[in-house]
């Protein structure tokens, strides 16, 4: 076994990534992928726990303003929310499981005739089995962020680090893609992602990393083997520190 730096890791993606070039749902040669590429992260004995969106299916911020007369209010629309996660949580565990890596979903929010609910404890067990934790339904309360969940289970899981996987390489003052004077940052600190705004994650979540002493790892997703070189101590990304 390679000597690691990070042992325990939680891996935060997008369900934008779930979808592929499909303008909605689950593209499924995607998803087989990313889970054998998460095969090779386990087979290094990292122990991984993942958090994963559900921009594919349904998110609030994408569907408000867009009723005529009438929209869901924040908590049924945020509700629908985590039911997507745990769509994209049951699916990831099937392929997971099928690709030769054990793998368990755990939902914060409730759907026992799908998969387990979450509970500190069970996920601590499934890990210390070297299975990788799914966990869906973000917080399991509306107003929050799967952002804001994933920080929350990678201190309840006592992971080393949060890897937030993006569609850039690392975290800039601005959107690179507009704005070719974008400055990117390798190392930050939290109270500068707050102070400056930055919005590579929401606030609350910054704020619950920097309360937790949980460094964040931000990189490119697009890329392959990157979680391995960071897992092994390479420099990836971009580092936030408490």
């Amino acid at each position: 076994m390679p000597k690691l730096k990070y042992k325990r890791i939680l891996l935060k993606m997008s369900g934008e990534v779930f979808k592929g070039s499909l303008a909605a749902g689950i593209d499924y040669d995607v998803v087989v992928d990313l889970a054998k590429r998460v095969k090779k992260v386990r087979d290094m004995g990292v122990d991984i726990g993942i958090v994963i969106g559900g921009g594919n299916i349904w998110r609030y911020r994408d569907n408000k303003g867009k009723g005529k007369g009438y929209e869901l209010n924040r908590v049924t629309s945020d509700t629908i929310g985590m039911m997507a996660t745990n769509m994209n949580a049951l699916a990831f565990e099937d392929v997971l499981n099928s690709v030769g890596c054990e793998a368990v979903a755990l939902s914060a929010f409730p759907t026992p005739n799908a998969m387990k609910t979450y509970t500190v404890r069970r996920g601590r067990k499934a890990l210390k089995k070297g299975k990788v934790v799914i966990f869906g339904g973000g917080t399991g309360s509306p107003f929050f962020t799967t952002d804001s969940a994933a920080a929350m289970r990678a201190l309840e899981m006592r992971c080393d680090v949060l890897m937030k996987a993006t569609k850039v390489d690392y975290v800039y003052d601005k959107d690179p893609v507009k704005h070719k004077n974008a400055k990117k940052f390798t190392k930050l600190k939290y109270d500068e992602v707050l102070d400056k705004k930055l919005g590579v994650m929401d606030m609350t979540c910054a704020s619950i990393c920097r309360q937790g002493m949980l460094p964040m790892l931000v990189f490119n997703l697009n890329k392959e083997g990157l979680i391995e070189k960071a897992c092994k101590g390479f420099k990836v990304g971009t580092i936030i520190n408490p």
